[in-house]
């Protein structure tokens, strides 16, 4: 693709979310009668129309909504590159306190991340990870940083990257996950673990958060792959990775 844009200047991030509490019922009534006015029309039956899927067995998917789930992992990763040596250098924010991850990752983009060059970059990010932090900002009473405060803005007028947008080459109807476009590109598949579908069960069963960021930081990999591998550079190599601490 020949993108114009400098990859030092990126932050690959990707984000994972739960419910924001594990049982339906521990919800309070006014959310629950929410709750299933907003998935009334998900949890219709894909066989028969007129069945719906009991709301309490729905509420497992609640993590996808900012309304009713919560971050309980933000992973980021930006290149460094000194001379002719490239590094890839991957950070998680993860805990139980949202607001305190929310805070570190705005942190992180004001100090580093705030220039005019500067841009986020995920898989689905810009429908997705992106408008899904900033809700949570909101609703945890966080001012927005600057590059998450797109008010007004049309969705082509957001300055970020999005892997999937890329890939869809303007057809706007297409979807591809992360898993298949690693798959056909031949990029090794961050998928060895868990998948999203799983990550509820290791938080609210397991009280596995670090598995959980191993995850969320092999996403976050796969999605600075990508962009690599959209413009015919040579994929990371495992020495190239550098994780904090």
């Amino acid at each position: 693709m020949n993108l114009p844009v400098s990859k030092e200047n990126i932050l690959f991030l990707d984000i994972e979310s739960v419910p924001e509490v594990e049982n339906y019922s521990e919800l309070p009534e006014v959310k629950k009668e929410l709750f299933a006015l907003k998935t009334k029309y998900q949890r219709k039956s894909k066989t028969s129309f007129e069945t719906e899927i009991p709301v309490e067995e729905f509420y497992e998917n609640a993590g996808i909504w900012a309304e009713f789930g919560k971050i309980v992992c933000i992973s980021v990763g930006y290149f460094v590159t000194q001379g002719s040596a490239r590094s890839f250098r991957v950070k998680s924010f993860y805990g139980d306190d949202e607001a305190l991850l929310l805070g570190e990752f705005k942190e992180l983009l004001e100090n580093h991340f705030n220039g005019p060059k500067h841009l986020l970059c995920g898989h689905n990010g810009k429908e997705f990870d992106f408008p899904f932090i900033a809700r949570r900002m909101i609703i945890k009473s966080i001012n927005l940083p600057v590059k998450l405060n797109l008010f007004g803005k049309k969705p082509w007028e957001v300055p970020h990257l999005d892997t999937l947008e890329m890939w869809k080459f303007g057809d706007f109807k297409h979807y591809t996950s992360l898993k298949l476009l690693t798959t056909i590109l031949e990029i090794p598949s961050p998928k060895d673990d868990i998948d999203g579908s799983q990550v509820a069960h290791a938080y609210y069963k397991e009280k596995n958060l670090e598995r959980i960021a191993k995850y969320c930081e092999k996403d976050t990999i796969a999605v600075a792959q990508l962009f690599l591998r959209f413009n015919n550079e040579s994929l990371l190599r495992e020495e190239e990775l550098v994780f904090a601490e």
